[in-house]
């Protein structure tokens, strides 16, 4: 921050000096430069952060191919369990939405007590959060291991 101090021009010079004629502040600061030093600065902040933005970027690709490369070779070794995540994530996803029908009944059944007591919200959310999170959480792993390999997945 001491560098950055330096490249823009005191906005106010006040000489105290005993050997001033006038004694009157003098303002010897150009507005456009101060602009024009303001807005490099700017520009040259923006460009650093898009030069981080694009490492951020091109090592998350790496990162996401390496794991793509990894689940490929998987389901490779393993074929016939491959097969059969995807068979469990369909039927396992009949269930979820048959989950959700139930839970929007609930929901929708007990709007009252729901919006007015405590109590029974917790009680919803106790009965059908975890239980939701985890078929979600299931569901998701099932669906990655078992998607098949097309050109549009293949990086």
């Amino acid at each position: 921050m001491a560098s950055e101090s330096n490249e823009f021009p005191p906005l106010f010079r006040i000489d105290v000096s005993a050997d001033t004629g006038s004694g009157a502040p003098t303002n010897s600061y150009d507005p456009n430069a101060v602009m024009v030093a303001l807005l490099r600065q700017l520009v040259a902040g923006q460009a650093k952060q898009s030069k981080l933005l694009e490492e951020f970027i091109q090592q998350q690709n790496v990162n996401q191919r390496q794991r793509q490369n990894e689940l490929g070779q998987w389901k490779e070794a393993n074929p016939e369990l491959a097969r059969c995540c995807r068979t469990a994530a369909e039927t396992l996803s009949r269930v979820q939405t048959q989950f959700l029908r139930n839970l929007t009944d609930e929901v929708l059944d007990n709007e009252d007590s729901l919006l007015d007591g405590e109590f029974m919200l917790n009680e919803f959310v106790d009965r059908f959060g975890p239980r939701l999170a985890h078929l979600n959480g299931v569901l998701q792993v099932l669906s990655q291991l078992s998607t098949i390999n097309t050109p549009a997945n293949q990086t």
